[in-house]
């Protein structure tokens, strides 16, 4: 009976180091403003005014590639006809965004933008399932979304 008290303790804490911690992207991502889902991304986002520009940042999580390589993310205020007025865009770091990854980004427009303006997203990456090692294989990819700037 004494030999079972040490492997019970030895098994409770083996247990309990198992538990997980919460994502914090996650988290983050469900708290933010506005969401666009697609079948190879995850964006929730904000638009901030920032002193006569506008910032777009948020959190992006490949949901489709085991590897998501070279990931840019474009921002585009668009006039009455959608031509481009301004834009930004930014590279994400890591260069590597695995599956079910998610990271951070930031994009400055330099141009203020209002309630109703209309917003141009564009996301561009070489994605692969792995095989020969993201070399050669894979698909290039880009997408673009519009939304109308909310009211605060």
């Amino acid at each position: 009976m004494r030999l079972l008290h040490p492997i019970f303790l030895i098994l409770f804490l083996l247990v309990g180091a198992c538990t997980t911690y919460p994502d914090l992207q996650q988290q983050r991502m469900a708290a933010l403003p506005q969401h666009y889902k697609q079948f190879d991304v995850l964006m929730g986002y904000e638009v901030l005014p920032a002193g006569g520009h506008t910032v777009v940042q948020g959190v992006v999580k490949n949901v489709r590639y085991f590897r998501m390589r070279n990931l840019e993310i474009w921002a585009a205020q668009l006039d009455d006809r959608g031509k481009v007025r301004a834009q930004g865009m930014t590279f994400i770091m890591p260069s590597e965004l695995g599956l079910d990854e998610s990271t951070d980004f930031s994009i400055k427009i330099p141009a203020p933008l209002a309630a109703g303006d209309r917003l141009r997203i564009t996301y561009k990456y070489f994605g692969t399932d792995g095989g020969s090692h993201g070399l050669g294989d894979g698909t290039n990819w880009m997408q673009n979304f519009e939304t109308i700037i909310p009211a605060r």
